[in-house]
């Protein structure tokens, strides 16, 4: 009888182990969450994995601010560390790489739609993937576009784009609208030109060069390209040229949403002041590529970047590892997951992506199913940029005004370039 016993109490054993093994065979997936305001779409969505699948998807979301500091606590739990977490740009790679598993020829980055997102490290392996973005481009009202005679398949490149605007411009009183809103340089304005269309001439830049990190000089190949657009929003915009460091960002919203121009530089997170605030038509609105003459720029898609990239933790035990890369590639294929993601972070460059309620980020995502390049976020390498971008704004006034010729513009932004990068050096 005590033999039984003991065969018995053996067996139990064994099958506890076993089912111990079991378990840890199928892994877990603890997610540290970068982003506060989705922690409860995050939440919700790891219950239902788990209920599908009975793995274990554990969410922590580090406090506003804090991100860096509890990544690297979290870290240090050898055995509890985060199998997923964030990596933002080319300096985290720096910081985090020897965490970060290489997921080229994952099932995950089969789904992608575009790699332009995603960070690579010193040996060009993918460390972390782009999993959402935000993007910017010429807001146009294709309403008035039509009743100007033209529709947005007209503009294909900066030709095409300027024949339009000139067109429009010069009929603008029988129209009573004109092409552009107006290119304020006051402080709520200028950084749309400063910023984000200094962007333009630093991506081609910076694409040909094959930079990477933040160079301590540019050489300002495609100065050129800038003048083009730039020239474009002063001479086919109804804003006096002489006066735009009096003209504020409201003051172009409100062109455009009183229907007084055609084209609106701006983003994605303007969709919803249009027509959430001011009762803009949905169906009546596009976002189409910045177009400043560069060669092969029919090609192009909308300026877009994140600091939105997933890395999976290559230090967690295989089974951890492959449980979370399963858990991805159900995030970014099922519905429960695409809805999230469409409801959360709006346009996602994976196949299933769900269409988003903004339509300016479902033109940036069929721009990029139709395969065209992304014109990634170069300015996030503007040295002391406080100082750069106020020199490029005075430059841009004194030029437009007739009080000095483009030449102004060139030297603040190559010789402005490195007078800050020395200065934060």
């Amino acid at each position: 009888m005590k033999k039984l016993v003991c065969l018995a109490l053996a067996l139990c054993m064994v099958l506890s182990l076993a089912s111990f093994a079991s378990a840890d065979a199928a892994g877990k997936v603890y997610y540290l969450n970068f982003k506060p305001e989705a922690d409860q779409a995050w939440q919700d969505l790891a219950k239902t994995y788990t209920a599908q699948t009975g793995v274990e998807v554990k969410v922590v979301t580090a406090a506003s601010g804090t991100y860096q500091q509890t990544l690297t606590s979290e870290m240090d739990k050898k055995d509890a560390a985060p199998t997923l977490f964030q990596i933002g740009n080319a300096e985290g790679v720096v910081t985090w790489g020897e965490y970060a598993l290489p997921l080229d020829g994952t099932e995950l980055m089969n789904e992608m739609t575009t790699e332009d997102f995603n960070l690579k490290n010193a040996d060009g392996q993918t460390v972390a993937v782009g999993y959402c973005y935000e993007a910017y481009g010429l807001i146009t009202n294709k309403a008035l576009l039509e009743k100007a005679g033209y529709t947005v398949a007209d503009i294909k490149d900066f030709e095409s784009l300027k024949k339009v605007a000139d067109d429009i411009h010069a009929r603008s009183a029988e129209l009573g609208f004109d092409a552009f809103t107006s290119a304020g340089l006051d402080g709520s304005s200028s950084w749309r030109f400063s910023g984000h269309l200094t962007n333009m001439p630093l991506f081609y830049e910076f694409r040909d060069d094959g930079i990477t990190e933040q160079p301590a000089t540019v050489k300002g190949s495609y100065l050129n390209a800038y003048k083009n657009i730039w020239d474009l929003y002063i001479a086919d915009s109804a804003a006096d040229a002489k006066k735009l460091s009096g003209y504020t960002g409201a003051d172009a919203e409100k062109d455009f949403y009183d229907g007084k121009a055609v084209f609106f530089q701006n983003g994605t997170w303007e969709y919803s002041a249009l027509v959430g605030e001011h009762g803009m038509k949905a169906e009546d609105l596009a976002m189409i590529p910045i177009y400043c003459g560069v060669e092969g720029e029919e090609n192009a898609a909308l300026c877009a970047g994140t600091e939105n990239c997933w890395a999976v933790n290559g230090k967690a035990s295989e089974a951890d590892q492959k449980a979370t890369l399963d858990f991805l590639k159900w995030v970014v294929t099922s519905d429960e997951g695409t809805a999230m993601m469409a409801k959360e972070f709006g346009p996602i460059p994976f196949k299933a992506a769900k269409a988003s309620e903004n339509v300016f980020f479902n033109d940036s995502t069929a721009l990029l199913n139709e395969g065209k390049y992304v014109v990634t976020w170069a300015f996030n390498y503007t040295p002391d940029v406080d100082n750069w971008r106020a020199g490029i704004v005075s430059a841009l006034e004194q030029y437009s005004a007739g009080a000095a010729d483009w030449g102004e513009v060139e030297y603040a932004f190559v010789d402005g370039w490195a007078t800050c990068y020395t200065n934060t050096h």
